[in-house]
């Protein structure tokens, strides 16, 4: 798999009931390939993966294979606690027919460093998926630190790295690890054009659930140099990036998506965004349409 561009981290919509909303599913994944999103991540942080069950995480997996159909790329999320785990939910991906695995660092646990390079270069060599690095410490409990990293590139398997740490000094330390056979990607919406511009290849986002074609375009613009053009874009989206920032991610996706007919709520131990804060929906859902017009006619005219 060629890492680059926009990735989707797709959130997980469910029925009133509290089951999967598989019409939704395939709404969002087709929205995705018309879009031009490189590739859609299922069953991440984003996709709610830890309040999945077994069965559902297949049936996601399985037909977010099927409905693709190869014309886009489906990463799987494996990351857990134990290395074991982690291998054998990377192993199932594989045979459900994900492409990648995106491996969040051991949740809680808090290994070192040397434990995290004998745990990716286990789920690398056992796995049976091409491995993508994930690095998010504020939800995890543990940085995976650059010259960690740089053991990992090494590793046969391991193609490349999620960062969602912003610091402009991470990307210095991050960028010259960047190659033919291992991606820096951007974790972090609110920065991603800064980390493309510092060497990173793509991002994988969770604002381009909802802005898939706007994605694509800043990340083509990056691509072909055209620096004030992607910046004008990203610009046009701050208030989104503001908005789905300010709960725990997915509360805030999940009440724009909801409001566009895909899916409805979240499982516990998330709960909905409260009414006193819905109040910024309609000028968002305003702001989005208007943004994806403006790249979907941009990209007609390329």
């Amino acid at each position: 798999m060629h890492l680059s561009g926009s990735i989707t981290a797709l959130a997980t919509p469910f029925s009133a009931d509290g089951s999967l909303d598989l019409a939704a599913w395939e709404r969002l994944l087709e929205k995705q390939v018309e879009a031009g999103s490189r590739a859609v991540v299922v069953a991440g942080s984003t996709g709610e993966a830890a309040a999945l069950s077994d069965e559902e995480y297949g049936l996601l997996l399985r037909e977010a294979v099927r409905i693709v159909a190869g014309r886009i790329g489906v990463i799987a999320g494996t990351g857990l606690s134990s290395t074991a785990k982690t291998i054998a939910q990377t192993r199932r991906a594989a045979a459900l027919g994900a492409e990648a695995a995106l491996v969040v660092t051991p949740p809680y646990v808090r290994p070192t460093q040397a434990g995290l390079v004998a745990h990716y270069r286990a789920v690398a060599e056992q796995g049976g998926l091409p491995v993508i690095l994930y690095n998010v410490p504020p939800r995890t409990g543990v940085d995976l630190l650059p010259e960690t990293v740089a053991e990992l590139v090494a590793l046969p398997g391991v193609i490349g790295l999620k960062e969602a740490v912003a610091a402009p000094a991470r990307w210095q330390a991050l960028a010259p690890l960047a190659g033919p056979g291992f991606a820096l990607l951007s974790g972090d919406d609110p920065s991603f054009v800064a980390a493309m511009e510092a060497g990173a290849a793509g991002v994988v986002s969770v604002a381009s659930n909802l802005v898939p074609a706007s994605f694509v375009r800043i990340t083509a613009d990056l691509a072909a140099g055209r620096v004030a053009e992607a910046r004008a874009r990203d610009a046009v989206l701050r208030p989104l990036y503001d908005f789905l920032g300010g709960a725990p991610n997915p509360i805030p996706l999940k009440a724009l998506l909801d409001a566009q007919g895909l899916g409805r709520g979240l499982r516990l131990p998330l709960l909905p965004l409260p009414p006193a804060e819905t109040g910024p929906l309609p000028a968002l859902l305003d702001l989005i349409e208007r943004a994806e017009a403006e790249a979907r006619s941009a990209r007609r005219a390329a």
